[in-house]
């Protein structure tokens, strides 16, 4: 039987589909039952896809919205969401660092300029700056009369004209008996109070310098957080001026 079998096999050709025959030979490649095949999955996929879409517009709540309807686009025919200028999460001063420079030498800058600064609001005091809450000073007495006759200056014992003064404000007594040294002339009195803002400047761009380091320094420490392999959940975005907040998985140590 087996011998049978050998020499039926022997006997067996390959089936060959016909080609073109020659007077079709300007139609173009004759199609095979593979050609057909992929043809006909082609034309059912895309008819099944056609069924659902008109599925899902059926079923469509009228009503319905959702915030990427319009804060997103298309590019080379995928959706993309659309990001303001508002919406950067990263500067390019603040990359340029963050590519250049460790976390340690970011540090040790904002630390340096925190100390700075200490030492600038210790000499300037912040006396008359604009954004300093303005004290408040309040006096009791004990009629309306007195209210309506009270005089701040000589309640003070100083000059009327020292009241608004909130620093460097000599009683009538010290006026009177010592001497006090001060710019007279109003070309120093000037000089002076240009000096003073010119201060106040400096002190005002080395806050902002602090702030951006510190910034830089939390952007960096994220980033080396992140890639602990511990599951994690983002509570909030990256912005320019504060670094993107995540909830780890609380492990537990042995």
């Amino acid at each position: 039987m087996s011998s049978f079998r050998k020499a039926l096999k022997s006997r067996q050709k390959n089936h060959h589909e016909r080609s073109q025959p020659g007077f079709r030979k300007n139609l173009g490649l004759l199609e095979k039952k593979k050609d057909y095949k992929l043809r006909a999955d082609d034309y059912h996929k895309k008819q099944n896809t056609l069924s659902a879409l008109r599925k899902k517009a059926l079923d469509k709540n009228p009503d319905e919205f959702y915030f990427k309807m319009i804060n997103s686009q298309l590019q080379d025919g995928v959706h993309m969401a659309k990001k303001g200028k508002e919406e950067v999460e990263v500067t390019e001063e603040q990359k340029k660092v963050m590519r250049t420079q460790d976390i340690k030498y970011v540090e040790m800058k904002r630390v340096a300029e925190a100390k700075k600064i200490e030492r600038m609001k210790g000499e300037l005091h912040l006396l008359d700056a604009d954004s300093k809450q303005k004290n408040k000073h309040t006096f009791f007495v004990d009629t309306k009369n007195e209210v309506e006759s009270f005089d701040l200056a000589a309640h003070l014992n100083t000059a009327p004209e020292l009241v608004d003064r909130v620093y460097n404000r000599p009683t009538l007594h010290t006026l009177e008996t010592k001497i006090i040294k001060a710019a007279a002339e109003p070309r120093s009195v000037k000089k002076l109070a240009k000096m003073r803002k010119h201060q106040y400047k400096i002190l005002s761009q080395r806050i902002d310098r602090e702030k951006k380091m510190f910034v830089i320094s939390q952007k960096i420490q994220t980033r080396k957080d992140l890639q602990d392999k511990t599951k994690k959940v983002k509570v909030k975005r990256e912005t320019p001026n504060a670094a993107a907040i995540y909830k780890f998985e609380a492990k537990r140590k042995r």
